[in-house]
């Protein structure tokens, strides 16, 4: 019987999930389910985070053109049903509906989620043993081009945003998902886009290129004075798919002090590139070795896409993070090194963030 391990020995504070996301499709399809009962559903939930460790993360909140859209088979970027751009107005209601649920979540848990809006709230609430939760958008639909959404969700504690999904929007243009391609699709930031940049780093959001083609990349790059942040990205040399970054990107990304989450999603981590839940923890170890080593211990962390993937068999959900942290450990990363992966490197790209 195969060893697995209680809990984590760091607190976990992870990249992305599209946690919200599940909990407003159920109850859109009549299975309304409590954040704060075990289920045996999706990744995560409140019970399942404290047996493995999990302190917190970026909660994504993202607005599918389609609600029925299956994320467990290959996508066909051709779809017009599934890559749809979705109106700002349904996008923003659609957000506003998973903001008021983190905030529902917050206030029924009796101090123990916070939504978190400062990196220093953050680490209050993970040494305090709280479960903090820091609102990120996924794909900006719902951000108008005058920034009045962005300074209301904002308000509401709104501190991370990627400017596409993968899909076009009035921002910017999305990688498809291909396997093999590269992520240099389409055009790069249309002038709201660099405005949206502009705003967020005086606003002091946190910008995350996954989903951003390869143009769009370069021209945010060009364009922000904080460091890149890909939140639940890969390495393209080890996995092709058009949603993982060039060497040239994690080059960039390591020249601003930036950071990148690895993404648990079979798919983007196996070098064939398939569908496979017989995915070896071994293969997330190989994605991280290689990154640590091109970008340094300081600018990797994890962004899991929990709720929004396929994550490897020997994972299955939250409670698998200690079996992870163990095959991190057996392929030679440090007690400190992976502490920072864990959790110290997104705080500090948080704070960075909104310098």
């Amino acid at each position: 019987m195969q060893h697995t391990p209680e809990k984590t020995p760091f607190p976990i504070f992870d990249g992305h999930n599209d946690t919200l996301l599940k909990l407003e499709i159920d109850a859109i399809k009549g299975n309304e389910r409590s954040f704060f009962d075990r289920s045996e559903t999706g990744h995560l939930d409140f019970v399942r985070a404290k047996e493995a460790g999990f302190s917190g993360g970026l909660f994504a909140m993202f607005v599918p053109s389609n609600p029925e859209q299956d994320f467990t088979k290959p996508f066909d970027p051709k779809d017009p049903v599934n890559f749809q751009e979705v109106p700002q107005e349904q996008a923003y209601k659609f957000t506003m509906r998973m903001v008021e649920r983190a905030e529902r979540i917050e206030a029924d848990s009796e101090g123990s989620v916070v939504i978190c809006r400062t990196a220093e709230e953050n680490r209050t609430a993970i040494n305090a043993g709280k479960l903090a939760v820091s609102l990120h958008i996924e794909g900006a639909e719902a951000i108008d081009t005058d920034f009045k959404a962005l300074e209301e969700l904002h308000s509401k504690g709104l501190r991370s945003i990627g400017p596409v999904w993968s899909r076009e929007n009035a921002f910017a243009c999305g990688v498809p998902m291909s396997y093999p391609a590269s992520p240099d699709i389409g055009p790069g930031l249309t002038d709201a886009g660099y405005d949206l940049v502009r705003a967020c780093n005086k606003l002091g959001v946190l910008l995350d290129v996954s989903h951003l083609n390869e143009k769009g990349f370069w021209d945010l790059a060009r364009t922000t004075d904080r460091p890149i942040v890909a939140s639940h990205s890969n390495a393209h040399s080890i996995c092709a798919s058009s949603r993982n970054l060039t060497d040239k990107q994690l080059d960039a990304i390591k020249e601003s002090d930036g950071l990148v989450g690895i993404n648990f999603h079979v798919a983007f981590l196996r070098p064939d590139g398939r569908f496979q839940k017989d995915t070896p923890l071994e293969v997330i170890a190989d994605h991280a070795v290689y990154l640590v080593e091109r970008l340094g211990e300081d600018r990797v962390a994890l962004g899991s896409d929990f709720d929004g993937c396929i994550a490897p068999q020997e994972l299955s959900d939250v409670t698998g993070l200690p079996r992870l942290f163990e095959t991190l450990s057996a392929r030679g990363f440090s007690s400190a090194a992976l502490e920072k992966i864990a959790y110290k490197n997104w705080i500090s790209a948080l704070e960075k963030a909104a310098a």
